[in-house]
């Protein structure tokens, strides 16, 4: 009796993991930025630096966000809060997913889990950032998040258009994981 109570707990901790073979990598901790304060920004700077140049990286944000302090419309916020707005106005709610359903594949619309959506409009908003047309990076940067901030842009458009996907394929919906 004792052999299978473990044996049905080590199928249970097998399972709930995902059916992965390893242990789930543990999350690091983020150490805050020094000017804000703040985790978010860390992790935005260390999707955005490139060649492990992390200062590079903080300088360009944070000349973004003083070009954003000059050019924002609304008065009573901060360039932070404006930043975190767009952040906001990017990040998908739903996505599709491929399953194989009986030789066939579908799209499937799944809810997003909260740090996969906070690292999608991170790596959206920089990615459509770097497309734009501008002389430095900052300044392509800070008018992809004025953008973003007012829900107009590439990286907004992007999250309308996975939006758009997973709504065309509710009908299959039920084949959910």
């Amino acid at each position: 009796m004792q052999n299978f109570k473990l044996e049905k707990l080590k199928l249970e901790t097998f399972k709930s993991n995902k059916e992965m073979r390893k242990r789930q990598a543990k999350k690091r901790p983020l150490l805050p930025d020094p000017k804000f304060n703040d985790q978010l920004v860390t992790r935005f700077v260390n999707n955005l630096m490139w060649d492990g140049k992390k200062s590079t990286a903080f300088k360009v944000f944070y000349d973004a966000l003083e070009i954003v302090e000059t050019k924002k419309q609304d008065e009573e916020k901060t360039s932070l809060e404006v930043w975190k707005d767009a952040l906001t106005n990017v990040m998908p709610h739903v996505e599709v997913r491929s399953r194989r359903v009986g030789g066939a594949s579908f799209q499937i619309p799944m809810p997003i889990r909260p740090d996969r959506k906070i690292s999608m409009a991170m790596k959206w908003m920089i990615l459509y950032a770097r497309r734009r047309n501008d002389k430095s990076m900052a300044s392509k940067l800070a008018s992809e998040i004025l953008a973003a901030a007012k829900e107009e842009g590439a990286a907004v458009k992007k999250r309308m258009d996975v939006h758009k996907m997973a709504d065309a394929n509710k009908a299959f919906s039920h084949f959910r994981f």
